[in-house]
């Protein structure tokens, strides 16, 4: 279902695209429930990768997409993403019969709170509720997550935690044969819902910039593998610096959303019914509106 504005469209697609990439790969490539523990370097430009079944990889490049508490960032440098103070729930809905939301995104305000519905198609909706727990329900739920789990019946609450947008400017995304992506990179909140579609531009970049310096070497001799190695990471130091730039502005501009969108003071809130809604709304689509460029490779 897409939604429209004069030069702007979003989509919301309820496909798995996991499955539907997994099949464009031998039967076996991906490894689910597969917890990395751990990884160190191996002779020549390998890494060693631990896994917590005891399975060790020996992998010539090495792509940290291990989520929030990545690892692999870890190992580059950057620090634990910070809480920002909200928690969220996100799912989807699904109707037996025709739904008849119009192709619109509905938005809801509270005290501290905002919920938010979205059709993904007739039968489809998505939806999310957020808010911003009192200092006591904060210290509560730090000290005994188990009972909002139960208060909650089954739902999952999610902490927002961002990475800090100056720390990608001087961080390393990448860093001899390794790298990383997705909200390893960049993690942010989902007030601009752009955290899945980055990191498949992240992909999309990767891909390209991988395929690049390893096809420029493949008529060539290179019997210790050294000149591939010095392509491989050629190679990813141009993909970090093609999304550096634009994971700082996803991040900061999600994170500034978001403080407006769910302020509890008056001033604010006031600002944001009367004079922020329309420019919200073309900062959200000015973001989706992004061209990352193509998988080939001339």
């Amino acid at each position: 279902m897409k939604l429209r504005d004069r030069d702007h469209e979003v989509l919301c697609n309820k496909e798995s695209f996991v499955e539907s990439l997994s099949k464009e790969l031998p039967s076996g490539t991906i490894r689910y429930s597969s917890k990395v523990v751990s990884f160190e370097e191996s002779a020549g430009f390998y890494k060693l990768v631990h896994l917590a079944d005891g399975t060790i990889l020996r992998t010539k490049v090495l792509i940290g997409c291990d989520g929030v508490n990545s690892i692999v960032s870890k190992w580059l440098g950057f620090k634990k993403p910070k809480f920002t103070g909200r928690y969220a729930l996100r799912g989807s809905a699904f109707f037996n019969t025709i739904h008849g939301f119009e192709p619109k995104f509905m938005q809801f305000f509270g005290e501290r709170v905002r919920s938010g519905l979205l059709p993904c198609d007739n039968n489809t909706a998505y939806w999310f509720f957020t808010w911003t727990p009192s200092s006591q329900d904060q210290k509560e739920l730090v000290e005994n997550p188990a009972k909002m789990k139960h208060e909650l019946d089954g739902l999952l609450a999610s902490p927002l935690r961002y990475r800090p947008p100056w720390e990608i400017l001087w961080g390393h995304i990448s860093k001899g044969n390794v790298c990383v992506a997705g909200d390893a990179l960049h993690p942010m909140t989902p007030d601009i819902g752009q955290g899945g579609c980055a990191a498949l531009e992240d992909g999309v970049v990767l891909a390209r910039c991988l395929g690049e310096a390893i096809s420029g070497a493949k008529d060539k001799p290179d019997v210790e593998g050294k000149e591939e190695c010095q392509r491989i990471e050629m190679g990813l130091k141009k993909y970090a610096k093609e999304r550096r730039w634009r994971s700082f502005e996803l991040i900061a501009t999600s994170h500034i959303v978001g403080i407006i969108q769910q302020s509890g003071g008056r001033l604010m809130t006031s600002m944001r019914d009367k004079f922020f809604a329309v420019f919200l709304a073309g900062l959200l689509l000015k973001m989706v509106d992004f061209d990352c460029g193509s998988l080939s490779v001339s």
